[in-house]
């Protein structure tokens, strides 16, 4: 069950490919779109293997009445990415009225804005909102090579001196130690990226002595250490046995195979539909953000709409009864 949310029809307008694996995709929405913040996200309607999906998309900065979204062509994607890489101009979707759960305070004196590979696109609005505030704003962007690097041009025309690109092929990373340093004391730090970088910054902003409340992020959900494999789990009390394909998360396995669940975000953030772990066979590889590290490593709980078992499987319990 989802909280209630707000459809309407969009048309493909235009499409642009921001990046070499990125299709920036912008829709004009009818009725028009309400002011969204930076940091919003849309539901679109996807069809996967001939079933209809929702998959959830950070919302760009787009002209007024229309809506953009930038999407990555995943290479093990669960359908929806492959599905909105079909679309052409004049196509008709279903999408929602964009809704915040990566919100900006507006209330620092400084930001620092720091993006790993598509995690740039919350990050591309929060800086243009910031620029047209004039906020004391600068931005560090990562990639595993330039060609993968988003909104490139925009961001430099946007920033100038104060955007820093960091490409690593040739070896450049983004210094975190570095520029937590160089914030001042009352700063704040806008995170987005995959979840090793996630780990990697707030190892490094705690030991930097700043408060965790002033580093602010957001991880997707597909950045996990290891490749999606097919898994199986036995659900407790069911005489019930899942399989979840690669392309596939548990949650959406296990409501494919009716089984009530409580779920909301499906990106890892809320922990609706964690699931308690009896037994495994395989690692569990943890994708989410309510978790803490050292939840993590008792590894007795999983968050459904992203995490996964490496290989083989295990038994859970998910808490409700049918």
């Amino acid at each position: 069950m989802r909280n209630r949310l707000e459809w309407r029809d969009g048309r493909v307008a235009s499409l642009r490919q921001v990046a070499d694996d990125v299709l920036c995709l912008t829709f004009a929405v009818d009725g028009g779109v309400p002011r969204f913040d930076p940091g919003s996200h849309t539901n679109i309607r996807v069809e996967i293997g001939g079933k209809q999906a929702i998959r959830t998309y950070t919302v760009v900065p787009a002209e007024k009445g229309h809506l953009s979204v930038a999407v990555k062509l995943h290479p093990q994607s669960r359908g929806g990415s492959r599905f909105m890489w079909t679309l052409r101009e004049g196509d008709l979707v279903r999408l929602t009225v964009p809704e915040n759960r990566f919100e900006l305070s507006w209330r620092a004196p400084h930001y620092l804005l720091l993006a790993g590979g598509i995690g740039i696109t919350p990050i591309f609005g929060m800086a243009k909102a910031l620029v047209a505030r004039g906020a004391s704003v600068r931005l560090v962007y990562g990639a595993r090579e330039a060609g993968l690097m988003s909104f490139r041009d925009e961001l430099q025309d946007l920033l100038g001196d104060r955007v820093l690109v960091r490409d690593n092929s040739k070896g450049d990373h983004v210094d975190l130690a570095g520029e937590f340093a160089a914030l001042p004391a009352d700063g704040e730090c806008y995170l987005c990226g995959p979840i090793g970088m996630l780990e990697a910054a707030k190892h490094a902003w705690v030991a930097s002595g700043r408060p965790l409340s002033r580093l602010r992020y957001e991880v997707f959900g597909d950045s996990g250490l290891f490749a999606e494999e097919e898994f199986r789990v036995d659900i407790l009390n069911r005489n019930q046995s899942v399989t979840v394909r690669p392309d596939q998360t548990l949650l959406e396995a296990l409501i494919d195979a009716g089984v009530d669940m409580v779920y909301d975000c499906q990106r890892g953030e809320c922990g609706l539909c964690a699931v308690k772990v009896i037994e495994r066979e395989g690692a569990i590889d943890h994708r989410d953000v309510f978790l803490s590290a050292e939840q993590k490593a008792e590894n007795d709980r999983m968050c459904a709409c992203v995490s996964r078992l490496t290989s083989g499987g295990g038994t859970i319990d998910v808490g409700y009864r049918t």
